[in-house]
Parts: C-alpha cells; structure tokens; sequence
C-alpha cells in the first residue's frame, strides 16, 4: 500500500459521518420511495395539528397550580410560555436551515449523522425515540382524560359503562403517578398490589385510539394529512372560541401575585409546557413525503411556531384569569376554567374539541416515530424490517405498527406527568444536538447551498444549546424532587441504547460497510 493510498484512506470510526451529496443522490436514485404528496400548508396544518394538544390542553394546568414535587408557576405561566416559545423558535431556525438543505426522512437524526458523527446520530435518535414515544403516551392520557369528562356529563341520559367514564384503572398504588389523578376528583382509591410496586395502568379509551390511528397511518399519509387537516381546523376553532368567551370573564385581581412561587414556578411551568412546542420538529421527519421541502419545510416550521405561540400566551392569560391559580383543574384545565364559571355547555364544547383535537396529535407524533424508526432502520443501526415499504399503499408499515404497539405498551405504566417529563429530557437533548450540528457544518460545509440562512448566527445556534441544556439541568437540581427519578430513567434508557448499538448498530452500519469498502478499493 502506498503513502498516497494511506492519505486516501477514509475515516471508519464510530464518529464516521455521511457524505451529504451522497446522501441526496441515494434518496432521489432508484428503489422505493414514499410518496410526495405533503404542501407547505399542509405542513402548518400537520405542526399545528401536533403542537396544539395535550401542552395546551392538560399539561397548562399543571404547570400553573403545580403538583406533587412540582411548584405552580400561577399567573406566571404566561412568562413559561414565553420562555418555552422562545427557546423552541431559536432550535426551529436550526431545524429550518437543516431541513431546507437535508430535505430527508429522520430530521435531527439525519442531519445529525452528517455533522457530529454515527455514534452521536444514534444516541440522539435513541432519544427521539423517548421523547416521541413516551410523548404518545402523554397525549393519549390526556385525550382520555378529556373524553372521561365528556362522558361524565351525558351519565344521566345514557347508561354508560365505567371504563368510559372514569380514570384508568391503576392496578399497583404509586405515588407519584396514581393518586394525585384521583385526590384530585375526591376520591380515596384502594390499590391492590396484584405487580407490586410497579404501577400497572388499564386505560381502554386510549388503547383503542392508538390501534385506530395505526391502522390510519398503515394506509396511508395523504389520508391521514386529510384527517389532521379536519381536526385541526376544529381544534383552532375550539381553542380561539375559548379565548374570546373567557376573555369577558376575566378578573384581573386572579393575576396577583403575578409570580407567587417566583421564578422557580416559571422556569419548572417553562419544563412542563416545553411540551407543548414540539411539534415543529415532526414536521421535518416528512421530509421525503413533501413536494417542495427546501421551501415548504422552513414554511411549515416556522410558520407553526408563531402561530401557537400567540395562541398560547393569550389561553394563558385568559385560564389564569378566571380561575385562581391554586383552583386550575391540572388534566382539564380548559374545560374544567368554563365549569368553574357555571358555563357548562362550553366546557362540553371544549371537551368535544379537545377529544376530536388531541386526536390529530396523536396521529402526527405516531407519523414522526415511525419515520424516524424508517430512517435509523434504512442506515442498518435496527433490523432492515423497519425500513420496508408497503407495496400498496407505500407507508413504512412495520415502522407504523411497530410505534403503535410501543405506543400501548406504554399507556400501561406511565400516566401523563411521568410521560410529559421523559419526553421533555429526551426532545431538549435532542435539540441540544441539532443546534450544535448546525454550527459544525456552516464549519465543515460552508459553501453548501443553504435555501434558508440562519440570522445572527452563531448567536442563535449558541443560545439555543445554552437555553436547552439550562432547562433541562435546572430541573434536577433539587434532589428533593421526584424528578430525578425521571432522570434515572433516561440514564437507564440511554444505557439500554449504547447496548444496543454496540451489539447491533455498529456491526450492521451500513455506512460502516461502504467506507471499509471503499478503503478495500484503495489498496
């Protein structure tokens, strides 16, 4: 082998990274593709349709009144929403440059893959799967919650049976995940140790949503992008009639003490609601199924963006100033502010548009999975069946049935405060990575055509890291509090991953494969 060979020789390390150019030309070359059929408004509508949902609709009244081991940020979650919009619209410019250049399947994970290296795009995708997996399982919980609600109020017409109208049944007592549910409605439960101190939760509603979804997006994502275009619109209506109805029974005197746990209440209501912005970052996993994504994703991402973030600062300022803070429902919030005024019939409005609403999320943040399952399967770090194709109706339908039954699995161990914080840790490392693998390739890539620029980079990129890693450690700081056991449990599912790259991924890499080839080729 000569010196000149030796120089040639290409890099095939775990920190090994995709040739971008490559990367394009095997998505646009031949085999089986996914079908472009998504437009820049339908893109709002998919980010809209994710983003609105169980932040909004459930999670808000957490973050305001507080719970177990949580301080109530009060009047001050107007500031949560502030901060939590603000963070999520500096990662989503990152999002924006990436996807308007990289306009592949497995948003952050791919882009992570070109810029911080394989070993990197796997734990960041690992994550992702946490923080979108275990995301599903808050949603559900809190569309079952608002369909509990809805059917409580039809008991003295109808003969319904329980398992509709009342929480789920949680078959092993647990603190922090079952009883405030139910302290909260009255009620004193008596739990049977049938699996010990693991708690095991029934929530049939939820199951048989997540098995309908599936089956929506198996067939096919322009059907499903028909279907969260209906719900969407409904759920908007739903939330702005909120908005002006409240505002006429607003008391300004409900919104002192504007900060009656100070800024510790802000930035833990900031945690909670952080949920409620994620739903931009699905939008880029569509990457290969949009006609135009240079151009519609950045649409699609920022566009969304703004528009929740006006939507939830106003739901904010109107929930808080109708019922005092330390009154706010913590799982219908929305609803439950309408009953608190002795308007009923809203409240059923809302509850309606909340079921029909929550609906829309649960479809686009299962879409997200599957296709990040899809991408990481197609690189050879999980089994090929992932990555495969339906003949017919071209959805990567094992993907798509494989996210729904974790999906299931998951309703019967987390309720939604458990599920909402994991999906939190997971989706600020993830953009943690992403605003960190923008800067690295403006570095090693400068002269690549960028169709949506950055502004005030690197300032914005740098800020979005600091801000995501903030956040994210703040809340862990007290030992104190039942969350750092949510944090053991990333530790313990980031673990699990390393075990499973090592094992599998790093062996099967089909990128692995081509680089040790190409270095064959070169002596």
């Amino acid at each position: 082998m000569t010196s000149e060979n030796t120089q040639k020789k290409v890099y095939t390390g775990i920190f090994r990274r995709k040739n971008l150019d490559k990367m394009l030309a095997d998505v646009e070359g031949k085999g089986e593709k996914l079908k472009r059929v998504l437009g820049a408004f339908d893109l709002v509508v998919l980010g809209i349709g994710t983003i609105i949902g169980a932040g909004i609709f459930t999670l808000a009244g957490t973050a305001a009144a507080g719970s177990e081991g949580h301080v109530g940020a009060g009047p001050g979650l107007i500031l949560s929403f502030v901060l939590s919009g603000t963070l999520c619209a500096l990662t989503g410019l990152c999002y924006a440059e990436f996807a308007s250049m990289i306009p592949i399947a497995g948003s952050s994970y791919t882009y992570t893959y070109s810029t911080l290296g394989e070993f990197v795009a796997w734990l960041l995708a690992w994550t992702l799967i946490l923080g979108l997996g275990i995301g599903n399982i808050t949603i559900v919980c809190g569309w079952s919650g608002y369909l509990f609600q809805l059917f409580q109020g039809y008991q003295g017409f109808l003969h319904l049976p329980d398992w509709l109208c009342h929480p789920p049944l949680w078959l092993a007592y647990d603190y922090y995940s079952a009883s405030h549910m139910y302290e909260s409605m009255g009620v004193q439960p008596d739990f049977p140790m049938i699996f010990g101190t693991i708690p095991f939760s029934i929530n049939l509603p939820a199951i048989i949503l997540i098995i309908v979804t599936t089956a929506l997006l198996y067939i096919g994502i322009e059907e499903s992008a028909h279907v969260a275009t209906a719900m969407v619109l409904l759920k908007v209506a739903v939330i702005i009639f909120f908005i002006i109805f409240g505002a006429f029974y607003v008391q300004p005197e409900n919104w002192t003490p504007f900060l009656p746990n100070g800024f510790p209440g802000v930035f833990m209501g900031a945690f909670l609601v952080f949920f409620a912005y994620v739903g931009f970052e699905i939008i880029s996993t569509t990457a290969e199924e949009t006609k135009n994504p240079s151009r519609d994703l950045p649409i699609g991402i920022l566009g969304s963006l703004s528009i929740c973030t006006v939507i939830y600062i106003l739901v904010a300022a109107v929930l808080t100033g109708i019922v005092p803070w330390q009154n706010i429902d913590t799982h219908a919030p929305i609803a439950a502010a309408m009953n608190y005024i002795n308007q009923n019939w809203v409240a059923g409005l809302i509850s309606i548009g909340a079921v029909v609403g929550l609906f829309s999320v649960i479809l686009v943040q299962l879409l997200g999975l599957s296709r990040i399952l899809f991408a990481i399967s197609r690189d050879g770090l999980l089994p090929k069946a992932f990555s495969k194709i339906h003949p017919k109706f071209k959805t990567p339908h094992v993907a798509t049935v494989i996210t729904g039954i974790i999906t299931v699995v998951g309703t019967l161990f987390f309720d939604i405060n458990k599920s909402a914080e994991l999906a939190n840790i997971g989706v600020l490392a993830a953009f943690a990575m992403v605003c960190t693998g923008v800067m690295v390739l403006r570095y090693i890539d400068p002269d690549r055509e960028r169709p949506f620029r950055i502004p005030f980079f690197p300032t914005i990129p740098i800020l979005g890291v600091l801000l995501n890693l903030i956040l994210m450690i703040y809340t862990f700081v007290n030992p104190e509090s039942p969350l750092i056991y949510t944090f053991i449990f990333y530790v313990v599912w980031t673990i699990i991953g390393l075990l499973i790259y090592w094992g599998y991924g790093s062996r099967n890499s089909v990128l692995k494969a081509e680089l040790e080839a190409e270095n064959k080729r070169l002596t």
